[in-house]
C-alpha cells in the first residue's frame, strides 16, 4: 500500500519506448508492463515504481515525480494554500485519479490517488 504523501513513482518521458524498454532492460534488468502502444510500467521488486511515456516533446526537468495521497481533494487545497500552482487540474486514468502541480520553485511534481 503507498505511503500518504510519500514519494510513490517517478515518470519520464522518452522519444522511442522500444528503445528504451530495451536499453533499461540490457543496462539495469528493468522488466516493464505494457499499457498500449506509448507507455510501460517500470517494475519493481514490490510493483510498479514508475513509468516511461513515448513523446515527441520531452518534458523539461526530468523525471515527474508523484506522490501518493489518501485524499486527493486534500492534498490539492494544501499544495495551492502552500504556494504551489496548478499545472494539471486533477484527471482519472486507469487505477485512479491524479493533479499536476508547481512548486514555488516552478518543480513540476504530481500527486495520484487510488481510484
Amino acid at each position: 500500500m503507498p505511503t500518504h504523501h510519500a514519494i510513490d513513482y517517478i515518470e519520464f518521458t522518452v522519444r522511442d519506448l522500444a528503445e528504451a524498454k530495451r536499453f533499461y532492460a540490457e543496462a539495469f534488468g528493468w522488466r516493464f508492463t505494457d499499457y498500449g502502444p506509448t507507455y510501460a510500467g517500470i517494475q519493481g521488486a514490490d510493483g510498479e515504481v514508475g513509468g516511461m511515456e513515448q513523446t515527441d516533446a520531452l518534458r523539461q526537468g526530468g523525471p515527474l515525480v508523484i506522490l501518493y495521497s489518501e485524499d486527493l481533494e486534500a492534498s490539492l487545497e494544501a499544495v495551492l494554500a502552500a504556494g504551489g500552482s496548478l499545472a494539471k487540474e486533477p484527471f482519472a486514468f486507469p487505477g485512479g485519479r491524479r493533479f499536476h502541480f508547481l512548486d514555488p520553485s516552478g518543480n513540476e511534481l504530481a500527486v495520484w490517488t487510488a481510484a
